[in-house]
């Protein structure tokens, strides 16, 4: 079972007239909030800039002189109160959202959303094209809908990988190694203060992952990530990178995502009413469903019944060379 104490993973020194910023800093409302983002450019412009708008990055480096004139500066301040009164709000009055008035008996039914991808922002670069923004999106309009939704993914520690041109013009890739605590992302830790974390079973060994969460408005994400002490270097650069072209390891971080993206819910406390898929990687969720219904002493036809009627699947890309292919030999 999560903590429910959230506790801000970096210390900032912050005046006390502002020092909810980084409540804003460390919740994604921000993203589609223009007047919250305005609260981070305000005070330093370039540095907002510098920092590709990552509002912990940036609080980590705003000069204390910059924090200190916000005191006196009463446009600043009339903008900061309207944003912290209608972030709180936001959050504290989640029964007067659409889907609480519209759906009152179905407020405890929850959707678990699973995608390989989260394109929520560029501060949290964890996904590569449409298939992320369409999954981000849904993360946002469902928060400010009221629904009960949470999300699985990975948390690439990779990133993205920059280019540059070399003196006689070669193009040369360097990887971008992301820095958990320098983005707006929570370390998950249980009733102990132990990191949670999960395990599932490939060829030969037990691969190990760890949880992460970021809030997204209401809806929280929980992302795997396998670069733990457990693992071998290997299997710890299972969530280094999306959409590898190895297909031993694609389909293992398709185990991976369904099988341990299920057992993370479970461990985090989370029994879904409803489970979405959104594109096929996490697919293996349904064996791992129906494992637990028949452990639980279920008939085999009678879990399969109950995993298909709660399952759904969606896909942008109805096309052979958007899916996942492979060989027999491979799923054996």
């Amino acid at each position: 079972m999560e903590n429910s104490q959230h506790e801000i993973p970096n210390r900032f020194s912050l005046p006390r007239r502002i020092n909810r910023l980084p409540d804003l800093a460390y919740n994604m409302w921000w993203v589609w909030n223009p007047d919250a983002q305005s609260l981070f450019a305000l005070l330093d412009r370039n540095l907002w800039e510098k920092c590709n708008h990552n509002p912990v990055a940036f609080l980590n480096q705003v000069e204390r002189p910059r924090l200190n004139a916000t005191i006196n500066d009463r446009f600043y301040l009339e903008i900061y109160d309207r944003v912290i009164n209608r972030f709180d709000n936001y959050l504290n009055n989640r029964q007067q959202a659409w889907f609480s008035q519209t759906y009152p008996e179905a407020a405890n039914q929850l959707i678990a959303y699973f995608s390989f991808e989260f394109g929520l922002h560029e501060s949290l670069p964890v996904y590569a094209g449409g298939l992320g923004i369409l999954s981000g999106d849904h993360l946002k309009e469902a928060s400010d809908l009221g629904m009960p939704m949470v999300g699985i993914g990975f948390i690439y520690n990779q990133g993205y990988f920059t280019q540059h041109l070399t003196e006689d013009g070669w193009q040369e890739t360097r990887n971008y190694y992301l820095n958990f605590f320098q983005m707006p992302i929570f370390p998950v830790y249980d009733t102990e203060n132990n990191p949670v974390s999960i395990s599932v079973d490939l060829p030969g060994r037990t691969v190990y992952a760890r949880i992460w969460r970021v809030d997204v408005g209401r809806i929280p994400l929980y992302l795997l990530d396998s670069n733990v002490e457990e693992n071998s270097p290997a299997d710890r650069e299972l969530t280094s990178r999306l959409y590898s072209n190895d297909l031993e390891v694609r389909i293992s971080q398709e185990i991976l995502l369904g099988i341990g993206g299920a057992r993370a819910l479970a461990a985090l406390g989370y029994a879904p009413t409803v489970w979405h898929m959104n594109e096929g990687h996490s697919a293996f969720l349904s064996l791992e469903r129906l494992r637990a219904y028949v452990a639980a002493g279920k008939p085999y036809d009678e879990a399969a019944d109950l995993v298909r009627k709660s399952n759904i699947f969606t896909t942008h890309t109805p096309v052979p060379a958007g899916n996942d292919v492979f060989p027999i030999w491979l799923i054996d």
